[in-house]
């Protein structure tokens, strides 16, 4: 599938900053990149790099003072995924993890796993098959927690999602990776463009470690998981923002579009689709 990204930020600047960029689509075996482009309407420093900590395609821009700078950022990209049939999934035994998965396992900044033990082990435990847990807690928080633009802050973590149920995207995975890794489940956090989303913007998913793949779910269920086109993943949004300040630096505006290059799209809906899960690695 060929999907278009059309993205402009504006950020106003009052002295000497440095801006880290997450925003680029990453390169992967399933996800390749056909045409890019990254502009900004002033001369500034600009260069690339990647973290050992996630996945991600990171630029660091050295900004002098001005008064604004917008950045452009377009890409064409392919991607497929691949269908996972998770009727028979076989227990997980942590003897036999790869070591970088362990990360996975832990609590981290935004997700507390250690203090929802009980309450995952609760609501979920009693569940047969992992996959049939996750599907499990994607229908609780989605039927649980309300969607509300700006309900959050870049502070707000999981402990705080359950008990106010109400936040965004971001929140939304938080909470599912939490409880995840509650139950043992090697769980991740996924930043995307995300087709058919409304209003478009950058889209925070997460991923679940099932069978050997990364099994994508979104519990706000606001786009079709087979539209999705991964910027980053990490432990939770510390891993994988998509932009970070340092100086007098502020974000103003974006403009953000995924729109999908081929002649029929079939939305993947997870809550019609039983035991067929997606997953782009």
């Amino acid at each position: 599938m060929k999907f278009k990204i059309d993205v402009e930020l504006n950020y106003q600047v009052a002295a000497d900053s440095t801006l880290i960029l997450n925003i680029h689509a990453l390169k992967t075996a399933t996800q390749k990149i056909l045409t890019e482009s990254f502009e900004t309407t002033s001369m500034i420093s600009v260069d690339e790099f990647s973290s050992t900590q996630g996945e991600h395609r990171s630029v660091r821009l050295v900004i002098p003072k001005t008064k604004s700078i917008t950045i452009s950022y377009k890409a064409e990209i392919e991607n497929y995924y691949v269908l996972k049939d998770c009727t028979h999934i076989p227990e997980l035994k942590i003897d036999q993890l790869d070591p970088e998965i362990f990360l996975f396992l832990y609590p981290s900044r935004y997700c507390p796993s250690d203090k929802l033990y009980n309450f995952a082990n609760n609501l979920f435990g009693h569940i047969e098959n992992d996959f049939n847990k996750v599907i499990a807690i994607t229908e609780w928080i989605y039927k649980n927690i309300k969607y509300r633009g700006g309900a959050s802050n870049s502070q707000t973590s999981a402990l705080e999602t359950l008990t106010e149920q109400v936040g965004v995207c971001r929140d939304f995975a938080h909470l599912g990776i939490t409880f995840c890794r509650a139950l043992t489940i090697p769980a991740r956090y996924f930043t995307a463009y995300a087709y058919q989303l409304k209003p478009q913007d950058f889209h925070a998913c997460f991923e679940v470690y099932i069978d050997g793949s990364w099994i994508l779910c979104d519990a706000t269920r606001l786009a079709p998981l087979n539209g999705m086109i991964k910027i980053a993943s990490g432990r939770d949004a510390a891993d994988a923002a998509f932009g970070n300040l340092f100086g007098d630096i502020s974000f103003k505006s974006s403009k953000i579009n995924c729109d999908f290059s081929g002649d029929n799209f079939i939305p993947f809906n997870q809550m019609q689709q039983g035991n067929q899960a997606i997953s782009y690695s």
